[in-house]
């Protein structure tokens, strides 16, 4: 999954993409590194980021979505407001990606009754308080209850399991170390969705680790993303679309033995 951010603060590269022009070139480049979805945002959800009014995040990224959703790449729209979802829905987005988890009232209702699907992603807090002071008893196995309840919810609304994947929300009122055990425990969430997604790309606990501004931590959101596949993630959230496929390529060469295949 290719990260397209139509906003002006986002942590990584905010202001890159704000015009239409600009959203639909950082999208080709994105396919042509091998993307095979595109996750396009108008709303900042980084630590301390404060809400955007519907009508100014309607205006960064339903333009882009109505173009691109009728390309040959699926679309996604990451956003928490259910007038929005029925907009990127009506425009044919192919999902609809929601950190809060679809809780707020009549978004379930904005997309039972299409065939999109949903992410639906664990967070603590809020976006503007979530890395206040976040705590937990058992990190792995409270996510865990968190998402499971959320998705036997949206069952209830009419949305089936396939149609349904997961987001443990690393970085999402999470300590470094909380990330880190999600990281390693990741096999505990298999099986509560349809799939389950991970975006580690170039978040604060890579800068922690490896010291370096979100820009250049292109190697650490690699290996965080080898890492995620390894413990059984099937979608990677990324900036660097192009690096993290090589990567990956040669993990599956190596895994699944298909040095026969590329030979021939």
């Amino acid at each position: 999954m290719g990260v397209i951010n139509a906003t002006p603060d986002s942590f990584s590269d905010g202001g890159e993409f704000i015009e239409l022009n600009q959203i639909l070139t950082r999208a080709d480049r994105l396919i042509a590194e091998g993307a095979d979805l595109l996750d396009i945002g108008g709303e900042s959800t980084r630590p301390g980021a404060a809400p955007v009014p519907l009508e100014e995040e309607r205006r960064r990224v339903l333009p882009a979505l109505e173009k691109l959703a009728s390309g040959g790449v699926p679309v996604s729209i990451d956003t928490q407001k259910p007038e929005l979802m029925r907009e990127a829905v009506a425009a044919g987005v192919s999902m609809v990606n929601d950190v809060n988890g679809f809780r707020a009232p009549g978004a379930l209702e904005a997309v039972a009754g299409s065939d999109a699907a949903i992410c639906i992603m664990h967070m603590q807090g809020e976006p503007r308080n979530m890395q206040a002071n976040p705590g937990y008893g058992n990190v792995t196995a409270e996510v865990r209850q968190y998402l499971s309840q959320r998705v036997h919810v949206a069952e209830a609304a009419g949305i089936s399991r396939e149609r349904i994947v997961i987001d443990p929300g690393f970085g999402f009122g999470k300590t470094l170390a909380h990330n880190l055990t999600l990281l390693k425990t990741l096999k505990e969430l298999d099986g509560v969705g349809g799939a389950l997604l991970a975006g580690l790309s170039r978040k604060t606990m890579l800068g922690a680790i490896t010291g370096r501004e979100p820009a250049s931590r292109v190697h650490a959101s690699v290996a965080a993303a080898l890492l995620a596949v390894q413990h059984g993630a099937n979608i990677v959230r990324v900036h660097d679309v192009g690096a993290t496929r090589d990567a990956l390529a040669v993990w599956q060469a190596v895994m699944h033995d298909s040095v026969a295949r590329l030979e021939h």
